[in-house]
């Protein structure tokens, strides 16, 4: 089976605008982290930005270096794309945690796939490496994806830890890959967790 023909550059357009008008449906998806000034939800593109701008500002306390940072761009910008279809999933609902991944992969695969082929395959294979975290740009991407709620919390009062009834020890565990993509940023994510402890707003381990 041979590829499939390549659209015409006015098709190719039209696939690329109807996938650039179905992502903006990533601005109505909220999460439990709240925004720091208004404490209203934080949703999925608001996500998506910061945690680019924290790439950005922060590559170079990377364990590897160098690192390819317009493939983590991407990588970061399409990520979540998928909770268009599958919602955003809680880090500590170990219930729907159980089958994240296979519905965010269906997702992917219908979300991309309004793209031409060549960016479908491209965008895909980014989701697919930032799952596995192989990679030294997957690993640091990850790093960065959980560092941010984390923040987030401890400048929030723990607000979503709170709600949850989250503990320390469930915070760290859940994070440790932190450290396989910067150790810096793990050090640095322990103390603010150790701080928010000692403030009252996370509950100590149990």
């Amino acid at each position: 089976m041979g590829n499939p023909p390549s659209p015409s550059p006015a098709e190719r357009l039209r696939q690329q605008i109807v996938f650039i008008a179905e992502v903006d449906k990533l601005k109505e998806v909220f999460r439990q982290t709240v925004l720091t000034q208004s404490r209203r939800a934080e949703n999925s593109a608001e996500h998506s930005w910061h945690f680019a701008l924290m790439i950005v500002v922060l590559a170079e306390h990377s364990n590897h270096q160098p690192l390819d940072v317009l493939r983590i761009l991407k990588m970061v910008l399409i990520h979540d794309l998928v909770e268009i279809d599958a919602g955003d999933t809680f880090a500590y609902d170990t219930k729907n945690m159980a089958d994240q991944h296979e519905r965010e992969a269906i997702a992917a695969t219908r979300v991309f796939g309004l793209l031409p082929p060549d960016q479908a395959a491209e965008f895909r294979a980014l989701w697919d490496e930032f799952e596995a975290r192989t990679t030294p740009e997957a690993k640091f991407a990850c790093a960065c994806d959980r560092f941010h709620p984390m923040l987030l919390n401890c400048l929030t009062e723990g607000h979503a830890w709170q709600k949850h009834g989250i503990t320390q020890d469930r915070v760290l565990a859940r994070n440790a890959h932190v450290a396989d993509g910067s150790l810096a940023i793990w050090e640095y994510a322990v103390q603010m967790i150790d701080e928010a402890v000692a403030q009252g707003h996370l509950a100590p381990k149990g």
